[in-house]
């Protein structure tokens, strides 16, 4: 096989420069939803249930997604950049439109088609350093992308704070979505596409054969073994699923939890009539369908990869729980303005947008220093596990700093944690899974991004509502908690990761 050639500054550069604008709109997304709900008329414990768009549309979106930008090439356009393309086209028309929201329905319905739309983009990214890259430079490819992902999220977030410095308008007269978030909603829009647009521009993908020259062309006995494998499956599994559904369903009856909860039955039993689906179509010989190849891949996903989705798992609850809060927490305990009315709870909007700069501009930093000295001297695994550790300590500070200046002591815990997330599960997942499946098992590991996420939405307001409906800074604790949980089933990945002294001898020798 040949080898991939080596790219330097600006091709990793030019790679992952169309991150740094969707994040931007990622980033204005996470900051500002809560604030544009509650200043539309949302009730606290019912912001849980209007994010439900973002992770449920990832959900579905991104092995779709996946599996069909592994089967693309449209000649000089290329296999993954006309889905970047595309998805930066719908996000830009959905940003530039969000902000005129004048009803809650409206912003919910805008919110679906945004996230829908970052994802169709986001997704491919993650496989298109894996094609670009040789393997030896896949960590430096991630920690490249995690830059920019962290400097774009600093736009994101500090650009409402950064007009109303100058004097744009941080309250609507009329009690809506205020010029500041107004006027940064479409910029971010404008810097989405054009960020896109540079890497489309300004890359050349390897063509289908030359990938192949690269990592080798698959016998049709290794093409063919999921689907066989798939067709050598029972029904129990799925029976199984599709049961825990109806319990789920059956029990918000039962104990009276909110309706959202039934979106979370609906899921379980969705998946185990898929797998059905799945299953019977590759007992019937149909060898390239989506479904089966869906269901095959993520019913015979490597053991390295079981354990690290476990990993990312509680970790993006974590980061959920902390996006959708931060600001009635802030607002509420720093600022002491709870009502989205006032323009105390305007401000507290702002400063948070500052928090989250803070965060990802620590992640950026990090991940170009601190990240690969850890991961030298400690390894891929142990350094993730420090990391998270670094969050979880950021979460829990919440509960004693009342300073707003103090809380960004807090954020520089979360962005290390945010840094290693965002680049170490992928750096040691890229280089163990098969080059021609890439775009569809990183669709596949981005579903235990999303599932936590729903869970978040679907579970934590029902929590709220009956233990804690008034005090929000407790959704802090449950965040830092399962960030510990995320470090200690780090531990199992560690376990059956070659040590990476042994690599560096066998490299040597």
């Amino acid at each position: 096989m040949a080898e991939k050639p080596r790219q330097g500054f600006w091709g990793l550069w030019n790679i992952s420069f169309g991150f740094f604008g969707i994040q931007i709109g990622f980033a204005l997304q996470n900051a500002n939803m809560s604030r544009i709900f509650q200043s539309l008329g949302a009730e606290l414990d019912n912001l849980s249930v209007l994010w439900i768009a973002a992770p449920l549309t990832g959900l579905l979106v991104q092995p779709i997604v996946g599996y069909f930008s592994d089967k693309t090439w449209l000649g000089k356009l290329g296999r993954r950049r006309p889905y970047f393309l595309a998805g930066a086209i719908l996000a830009t028309i959905a940003l530039l439109v969000m902000p005129q929201s004048t009803v809650l329905w409206f912003s919910v319905a805008m919110l679906w088609i945004l996230d829908a739309s970052i994802n169709i983009s986001m997704e491919p990214f993650r496989a298109f350093v894996g094609d670009m890259l040789r393997k030896d430079q896949h960590s430096a490819g991630y920690a490249v992308q995690t830059a920019f992902i962290g400097a774009g999220a600093v736009v994101g977030s500090i650009f409402p704070w950064v007009l109303e410095q100058l004097s744009v308008s941080n309250v609507a007269p009329d009690g809506g979505i205020p010029d500041t978030v107004r006027y940064a909603f479409w910029f971010g829009g404008i810097m989405f596409l054009l960020s896109v647009l540079w890497t489309v521009f300004l890359t050349e993908e390897y063509s289908p054969e030359e990938m192949a020259a690269f990592d080798g062309v698959a016998s049709e006995e290794e093409a063919g073994h999921t689907i066989r494998a798939l067709a050598a499956k029972s029904f129990t599994s799925s029976f199984v699923w599709i049961g825990a559904g109806i319990a789920v369903m059956l029990a918000v009856a039962q104990f009276s939890l909110e309706k959202e909860v039934y979106l979370l039955g609906a899921l379980l039993a969705g998946y185990g009539a898929a797998s059905i689906g799945g299953i019977m179509l590759a007992r019937g010989g149909s060898s390239n369908n989506m479904l089966s190849s869906i269901v095959g891949d993520f019913s015979g996903m490597p053991d390295l990869m079981k354990r690290l989705a476990v990993v990312q798992f509680f970790s993006w609850s974590a980061l959920f729980i902390m996006w959708i809060n931060t600001t009635p927490v802030v607002a509420q305990y720093v600022f002491n303005s709870a009502d989205p009315q006032s323009a105390g709870y305007q401000e507290a909007g702002n400063w948070v947008g500052v928090l989250f700069t803070v965060y990802n501009g620590v992640a950026a930093l990090a991940a170009l220093s601190l990240l690969p000295w850890l991961a030298g001297k400690f390894g891929k695994a142990k350094t993730h596990i420090i990391c998270l550790l670094c969050g979880a300590a950021g979460y829990a500070s919440f509960f004693i700093l009342r300073d707003k200046s103090l809380l960004l002591i807090s954020e520089i815990g979360i962005g290390i944690a945010w840094a290693s997330i965002l680049a170490m599960p992928y750096a040691i997942l890229a280089s163990s899974l098969p080059q021609r499946k890439l775009g569809i098992y990183m669709g596949l590991f981005n579903i235990f991004i999303v599932v936590p996420q729903l869970l978040v939405a679907t579970v934590m307001g029902s929590i709220m509502k009956a233990f804690f409906p008034t005090e929000p800074i407790w959704t802090m604790a449950f965040a830092a908690s399962v960030l510990v949980i995320a470090a200690l089933a780090m531990l199992r990945v560690d376990a059956v990761l070659p040590k990476e002294s042994a690599l560096k001898a066998k490299t040597a020798s």
